[in-house]
């Protein structure tokens, strides 16, 4: 039988093989059936007049390469939120971090309509930060706050409100058709050019995720034992949570909202390797690429040949997760 770490290394050395046999699958399916051949011209003789170019090249190739990255990003913030706070319900889209995001892209659209991929990615992210906020200064407050399910419980009322708050602000200023987009995760709207702009801050959010990753599993052990062996909790939690914010947000900016991919990759990833976050990190990271982009391809043929939004297919596999972790684990922390 294969070791927690032989397994781990398994996944790691697998995972390029099956983003790009996900790649191909992407890129040759969908609503229009486009032939083998003319994909291969579309990357080797690409015509700019040729719409089966159009969408191949502008369409399903940033749309898969977006879902990977978002995948990745989200299965990684939500592998550190539950690590460092010890809450098996913790994720991006439960506890607030996500509609943070959403919040002040909407108010970045009412105050400044003309503003800039860029000044998007910087408002998602100090969104998601102020979510992050918002929800731990509520649950510190409230008794028992900090427990898994009454922050679950605090995060998903904050996250509703600052959704009401963004739909009202919408409604009033006549921006509802610009911003469902990021609340209906629209990943065949993925922007190639943001995505290049993501990328440094991709980059930045996962070297801090590796870099904490093995105070996290000590972190994860609770607060006491981490004391004791000399570690520096509070810095440890706000290396972990800066990750977390700017990976939450940059996948916000990309493609909107998208639920429970934090909640459920990184239990995958625990159940298959152990609790060592060294290695449940990138290993989340990449199952977590894997699953969005499976995901976004099974969400084209649920209906065919219309697509079903992205955000019923976590759906449909996240909330009988969500209740089966309650059930099981009760309100107590995860070891």
């Amino acid at each position: 039988m294969l070791s927690k770490r032989a397994l781990a290394i398994g996944i790691l050395a697998a995972a390029p093989f099956a983003m790009a046999a996900l790649v191909v699958l992407s890129v040759l399916y969908g609503a229009k059936q486009i032939d083998a051949g003319t994909i291969g011209d579309a990357f080797f003789r690409f015509d700019a007049d040729n719409v089966n170019h159009q969408i191949i090249m502008h369409s399903r190739l940033p749309r898969v390469l977006g879902a990977l990255l978002i995948g990745a990003f989200l299965a990684v913030s939500g592998a550190l939120m539950q690590g460092m706070t010890r809450n098996y319900l913790a994720s991006p889209s439960i506890m607030g971090v996500s509609d943070g995001s959403a919040f002040l892209i909407t108010l970045c659209m009412i105050v400044l309509p003309g503003a800039s991929s860029m000044s998007m990615i910087w408002f998602s992210l100090i969104g998601s930060a102020l979510g992050v906020a918002i929800v731990l200064g509520v649950a510190s407050a409230v008794p028992g706050g900090l427990s898994p399910v009454r922050m679950a419980v605090v995060g998903a009322v904050i996250g509703t409100f600052l959704s009401s708050i963004s739909a009202a602000m919408a409604v009033y200023f006549q921006i509802s058709q610009n911003i469902g987009f990021w609340y209906n995760a629209r990943l065949h709207e993925m922007e190639p050019q943001l995505i290049w702009l993501a990328i440094p801050f991709a980059i930045v959010g996962l070297v801090i995720a590796l870099l904490v990753s093995k105070s996290v599993t000590i972190l994860s052990l609770g607060e006491e034992v981490s004391a004791g062996l000399g570690q520096r909790t509070l810095l440890v939690k706000l290396a972990a949570t800066a990750s977390v914010v700017i990976l939450t947000g940059i996948s916000v900016a990309l493609a909107g909202k998208i639920g429970f991919v934090g909640l459920i990759v990184p239990h995958i990833a625990r159940f298959l390797i152990g609790l060592d976050y060294r290695w449940i990190v990138p290993c989340a990271g990449v199952l977590g690429a894997l699953f969005l982009a499976l995901a976004d391809l099974l969400s084209r043929f649920m209906n065919y040949p219309f697509e079903t939004p992205i955000g019923i297919v976590t759906s449909i596999i996240g909330v009988p997760f969500f209740l089966y972790l309650i059930r099981k684990k009760g309100g107590g922390a995860h070891a």
